[in-house]
């Protein structure tokens, strides 16, 4: 039954890749696209017009903006997944844990694309391979967990909350200023630094800049912390979806 699921996920997410490609022109680039164009707003802002940038501000500002576009993108698309196939679900029976993780599996393979070239890019800009590097696959799992217990929970209760897709934007806006995609947490003063040293997504930022820019180790207890809590998370949003159900084929198309 498991190997069945697992075969359905990867045919379905093979499936979603190709047709996103024939009904999108810009498809894999507009991950390209979209951080680049980010990244020059925000360094004008804060880096020319404000000049609270920094040194490096540019790779600091790519690395924040490529890994988030991958974060909010897995969190929204896996959220409506299970609402946006409703009419499916009434026609076919199919586990829904099979919508968001096509949703999850397909954004960390076009991810994983995008920081491939990230990485070529900055080897190109000065910040060489280095042995911090073999810390990257537990960071990026770590974020991968935390964005997809939230994708989780949300894709459980949107079915039952629809009007939920107008606020998760909003929301994930917020969330971005608040981790640390456009500023280092070493230049908030405290309290506020104190305050938001709690958000997890921010340390994990903060860890893979180490890593990439400065050739750093991440911090082993911290990343501990926040694996616990990123598999707790997502354990919590498979729950959820589990539990939820057998009300989707319920609701009303």
């Amino acid at each position: 039954m498991r190997l069945h699921f697992f075969e359905l996920v990867w045919f379905s997410t093979y499936a979603e890749l190709r047709a996103e490609r024939s009904r999108s022109y810009l498809g894999l680039a507009w991950w390209l696209v979209e951080p680049a164009l980010m990244m020059a707003a925000f360094w004008l802002v804060f880096d020319r017009i404000l000049g609270t940038g920094g040194p490096d501000y540019l790779p600091f500002l790519l690395v924040g903006l490529v890994v988030w576009q991958w974060f909010k993108s897995s969190i929204v698309h896996a959220g409506l997944a299970i609402w946006m196939n409703l009419a499916l679900i009434h026609q076919v029976r199919m586990p829904v844990l099979v919508f968001p993780f096509v949703h999850l599996l397909s954004d960390a393979l076009k991810f994983a694309f995008v920081f491939v070239l990230l990485l070529a890019v900055l080897w190109l800009a000065g910040y060489p391979p280095s042995a911090a590097w073999l810390s990257l696959p537990l960071l990026l799992a770590c974020l991968l967990a935390c964005a997809g217990g939230c994708g989780l929970l949300l894709a459980a209760l949107m079915p039952l909350l629809p009007d939920l897709r107008f606020v998760i934007e909003q929301l994930l806006t917020v969330l971005m200023f608040l981790s640390g995609v456009v500023f280092s947490l070493q230049r908030v003063p405290a309290p506020y630094s104190d305050w938001l040293a709690w958000n997890p997504v921010l340390l994990l930022l903060e860890a893979l800049r180490g890593v990439l820019l400065q050739g750093q180790w991440p911090d082993w207890a911290m990343l501990g912390r926040i694996s616990l809590l990123a598999v707790l998370l997502a354990g919590v949003g498979l729950a959820a979806v589990q539990r939820l159900a057998p009300r989707y084929p319920k609701l009303a198309v």
